[in-house]
């Protein structure tokens, strides 16, 4: 059974006598521990797809399941438990809090997720142990992408959800982002899908969903995707 299933979702979007159709009678499945690109210019209705399975936002229309359960259907407090037990997110922009150190940021999740995981033992996977009690202020721009990312893993979510991660970042910190976000989603075993323009990256997944004007326009699978190191940047 695939882990998500998207069938027919429609999101509108209302202001006034104005209607936008974000997406239109979307369907699609992915597997467990699939990495998955899902890519298309600005607009395409990309990042409300992923919003839609993050659980911030809800269909106007069809059905979203996932492990099983119809997540389109459930209240506020139903969907918040939905994002602390099953996903993950890491942001274009980091979204660290500034008052509080790398151990404090990503052992805040602990508070919500009630199956995380250790948090020094996750920002020593991320290669920043040395940095546990410096601010977001004192990082650079790679160092503080890899705090997100060890604050997602560390809630021990079924579903990692990156929304350009290395949008903000030179194409050799970019670089360095990716490889460790596929190493860590591997080796913990999490089902990775990156919402993103650029073509690269696309070349480095399991399977690229190509979006367009809220349409899927194909699903590709990728028997032998590339490694980051064979991808010309």
């Amino acid at each position: 059974m695939a882990m998500v299933k998207f069938e027919n979702v429609t999101r509108i979007y209302t202001s006034g006598e104005h209607e936008l159709k974000a997406l239109d009678k979307v369907s699609f499945m992915l597997d467990e521990g699939k990495f998955v690109v899902i890519l298309g210019p600005s607009g395409a209705g990309k990042s409300t797809l992923l919003n839609m399975l993050g659980g911030l936002d809800s269909p106007t229309s069809g059905t979203i399941t996932v492990n099983g359960r119809d997540i389109s259907t459930l209240s506020d407090n139903e969907l918040a438990d939905y994002r602390a037990a099953t996903v993950g997110f890491v942001f274009q922009f980091y979204n660290l809090i500034p008052t509080l150190t790398v151990y404090e940021n990503v052992q805040l999740v602990s508070q919500i997720s009630p199956d995380a995981l250790d948090a020094k033992k996750m920002i020593g996977e991320v290669g920043l142990s040395d940095h546990l009690h410096n601010f977001p202020s004192e990082l650079s721009g790679g160092e503080q992408q890899r705090v997100s990312i060890a604050r997602a893993l560390t809630k021990n979510p079924k579903i990692l959800l990156c929304d350009e991660p290395t949008g903000a970042l030179d194409s050799e910190t970019g670089v360095m982002v990716l490889k460790l976000l596929l190493s860590m989603a591997k080796n913990y075993g999490k089902t990775i899908v990156i919402v993103t323009h650029n073509q690269s990256i696309a070349k480095m997944a399991d399977v690229v969903i190509r979006v367009k004007n809220g349409k899927i326009r194909s699903i590709e699978e990728q028997e032998n995707p590339m490694s980051a190191d064979e991808v010309e940047w």
